[in-house]
């Protein structure tokens, strides 16, 4: 048996590799430079030009571009009216922002429990907490698989509720063949470095309906517009007038992130079409080693994965999570832990929320890690992350 590096034996690669990296080419850097150099940096026409390819790459008639994933979630949440008193079921395993945006409007997030193979949020969960109160479900495409997105739909149309999908991981993802962005209510999408395309930071909020995109494009842009039928109202204003007429908030996206985001969605396809080959290379590696569960899919989703999840069987091993997390790090390969249970956060604590309300997502949580999962890594880069997980696993065996 190799002795492992964290006990004194030689790593398996000399340089560290991290569970996501951006991939910025000459293409991307020339499209930033250019829009650098020219009229406009913000709020101009690529900013424009960028919503109508991204509408129409996912098949939506609207697309607003915004700063962040957590502003498109804020921006979807005030659009679809949720306010105090409401309720927003989401799930526990995911980034804050997908329930801190029903707290933004002073809602009540509700967890709903989730499937313990596909780890996304479990429909038959969602029912069960469904009450008067309830205004909509957050539901996100865990590690970049979508949803069941025809089930939520049902109980959503059912219960009247909206149907927000967080889909900070799935740009790219298709579910019966049909791009995600098109198939909720809104769907809202993230650009951060670590995510399938970039543009630094921003995100989308995408969506067929024309009441929620006027609602959400007002909740980005200060609560502010300026339209022909204003300016006929008030021939006496001149070019210079604009009204606000609801509360929002600035969260506009620049032109040179747009500019970022329109070469990297150029490059979309064949992104997503390395990290399905990663994927398969994954699972053919770890499908016969018993210590190593891997997530597994719903025949409905065409997967663009964000995260490579492996879930330790903690009762084939005598480390802990933390110590093999530790032995891959001293491998070279850094790994990462997605995602921490929300409620299980000092600052839901203190608004009530206690552990053990979703016992399924608490217990994947205890013995999850995501593995390297990103376009530039080089077979060899692949290949060292099996053998790493392979060495520290033989290690630990029981």
């Amino acid at each position: 048996m190799e002795r492992l590096a964290i006990d004194g034996g030689k790593p398996v690669r000399k340089e560290m590799i991290y569970y996501g990296r951006q991939w910025i080419d000459e293409q991307d850097v020339k499209a930033v430079s250019q829009t650098l150099t020219g009229d406009f940096i913000t709020c101009g026409p690529k900013v424009n030009e960028l919503e109508k390819r991204l509408a129409d790459h996912v098949g939506a008639d609207y697309a607003i571009a915004v700063s962040n994933g957590t502003a498109a979630l804020h921006c979807a949440c005030v659009a679809a009216g949720i306010g105090e008193g409401d309720e927003v079921i989401t799930t526990p395993l995911t980034f804050a922002a997908s329930a801190n945006c029903a707290l933004y409007c002073r809602a009540t997030p509700v967890f709903a429990d989730v499937d313990p193979e596909t780890y996304n949020i479990s429909p038959e969960s969602i029912e069960a907490h469904i009450t008067p109160k309830t205004k909509a479900i957050v539901a996100v495409d865990f590690t970049g698989q979508a949803v069941k997105i025809r089930e939520i739909k049902q109980l959503c149309d059912r219960h009247d509720l909206l149907f927000i999908e967080d889909a900070a991981h799935s740009i790219g993802t298709r579910y019966d063949n049909k791009a995600i962005g098109s198939l909720a209510d809104m769907t809202c999408f993230s650009f951060h470095p670590v995510k399938t395309i970039t543009s630094g930071e921003g995100g989308a909020i995408t969506t067929n309906r024309e009441d929620l995109y006027k609602k959400a494009f007002l909740a980005h842009t200060h609560g502010i517009e300026r339209n022909e039928q204003m300016m006929e109202d008030l021939s006496h204003e001149g070019a210079w007038y604009y009204e606000q007429v609801s509360l929002g908030y600035n969260y506009r996206m620049t032109d040179f992130q747009a500019a970022l985001l329109l070469s990297q969605l150029d490059k979309l396809d064949r992104f997503s079409k390395r990290r399905k080959e990663i994927v398969r290379r994954y699972d053919d590696a770890f499908k016969g080693i018993p210590e190593i569960i891997i997530q597994k899919e719903i025949p409905q989703s065409d997967t663009c994965r964000h995260l490579y999840i492996i879930r330790l069987d903690l009762n084939r091993l005598v480390c802990t999570r933390r110590q093999f997390f530790d032995a891959m790090a001293e491998e070279h390969v850094q790994c990462q832990v997605h995602y921490i249970p929300v409620y299980w956060f000092p600052y839901y604590r203190r608004l009530g929320y206690k552990k053990g309300i979703c016992p399924v997502a608490e217990k994947i949580y205890e013995s999850i890690m995501s593995i390297p999962l990103y376009p530039k890594m080089s077979n060899q880069d692949v290949e060292d992350v099996i053998y790493a997980v392979r060495k520290v696993v033989e290690n630990y065996r029981k």
